[in-house]
């Protein structure tokens, strides 16, 4: 018997085999700095998880509504739309098992099997395997580095949208580049959405995780509410990436639609997790310390790094990763392939990271070499310390 041909086009996250390859170094008795996931090892608030508690112990433990309890909906659509300027109602709101499910049901609801979706590469790899999964027809636009950080190839989006494309995948505080778009480019991708009736998605999972200025919601502008879809996370906001806690804000009749997909896919979100989402908005202090915390650790890290021959990087504002050129370092050391380079810094210091060969095919048009540090999982002095032995490494 053969399994489901669609299977062949189902991606996945490929930090994990990373992940893997680093605990198979440190099982052999290895130090790892581990610099490859975006996970954070800061718990979560203690109201947050007392609130769960409770609510166990009050039974919420069954069946709820498939599209999330009312108290959660309407605590959502307040602190949402206040935060960035928007009208939602509970009717908006589709709470989800976390973020990345309103990725696929995005694409299930707006895109047929063979519509052009855009989506950014480098980028959240999610976007790629769902369009293609659904049998989309894949349109990966690119970035273009700047002194301060990355742009927007605008040019290639307006290429791409006049070829047939019928939704855009923005991710404004990107993963896996730490980049926010500025207002201009940000009105100039509503600008490309309006023209060419462009569903889209903007994934904000990083909306609140910013160290200075105030972040933008690309629905907030004209035009763009009745076409957008916003990811939004508790992930995270509230350090809650296993407790699995989103939703989708959405226009109501694509909305109705989401909350269809739930009932098929997973009925409902636990009942008594969504109970502790209603806490965490009612009382988001505890969540204050842990952005310091990775300011700090942000701060460590491009620290460490401008240490390094051959590294460059902007120091982003927002998210909790930096995407360094490492084109300079790895011609120093005669490598001309980024994984061999990642697995050759692993073995020879410990420290663990990404590529950008872990975020969607490379295009064509690429002649830099990049790599990815998250900080949300490694404390300051292991920062100091990892990014150390790198430099040393790499100086040699």
């Amino acid at each position: 018997m053969a399994l489901a041909s669609r299977l062949d086009h189902l991606g996945t996250e490929t930090a994990f085999a990373v992940s893997q390859a680093a605990a198979e170094w440190g099982a052999k008795g290895n130090r790892i700095y581990p610099f490859h996931l975006g996970d954070i090892n800061l718990p979560t608030p203690g109201n947050i998880v007392a609130a769960m508690n409770v609510a166990i112990a009050d039974g919420k433990t069954g069946y709820c509504p498939a599209a999330g309890i009312a108290p959660l909906r309407e605590a959502l659509a307040a602190n949402i739309g206040s935060d960035r300027g928007m009208s939602l109602t509970p009717d908006n709101i589709v709470v989800q098992p976390g973020g990345k499910p309103v990725i696929t049901k995005f694409i299930q609801t707006l895109m047929n099997p063979g519509d052009g979706v855009l989506y950014p590469n480098p980028g959240y790899p999610i976007y790629e395997s769902q369009v293609e999964y659904f049998g989309g027809k894949p349109m990966p636009y690119r970035y273009h580095e700047t002194p301060t950080g990355f742009g927007i190839d605008l040019d290639q989006i307006r290429e791409l949208a006049a070829s047939g494309a019928t939704a855009i995948i923005y991710n404004n505080l990107q993963n896996p580049l730490g980049c926010e778009s500025s207002l201009e480019e940000m009105q100039a991708i509503a600008d490309i959405a309006i023209e060419h009736d462009l569903w889209v998605l903007s994934d904000e999972a990083y909306f609140e995780m910013r160290y200075s200025g105030t972040s933008t919601s690309i629905a907030s502008l004209p035009g763009m509410a009745e076409r957008t879809v916003i990811l939004y996370t508790f992930s995270k906001k509230f350090a809650m990436t296993g407790w699995r806690l989103g939703c989708a804000a959405a226009p109501i009749a694509v909305a109705q639609m989401i909350a269809k997909l739930n009932t098929n896919d997973e009925s409902c979100t636990t009942h008594f997790v969504q109970a502790a989402g209603v806490e965490a908005i009612a009382n988001p202090e505890g969540a204050a310390p842990m952005l310091a915390e990775l300011k700090r650790r942000r701060d460590a890290t491009a620290a460490g790094l401008a240490t390094i021959e051959g590294i460059t990087c902007a120091t982003p504002e927002s998210t909790f990763y930096l995407f360094p050129n490492a084109t300079a370092a790895m011609e120093k050391m005669g490598f001309t392939d980024v994984g061999n380079f990642a697995t050759a810094a692993l073995e020879n210091t410990g420290v663990s990271f990404c590529t950008r060969r872990h975020f969607g095919r490379p295009q064509p048009s690429e002649t830099q070499e990049y790599i990815r540090l998250a900080y949300s999982g490694i404390s300051v002095e292991d920062i100091t310390e990892g990014l150390g032995k790198l430099a040393a490494w790499i100086n040699a």
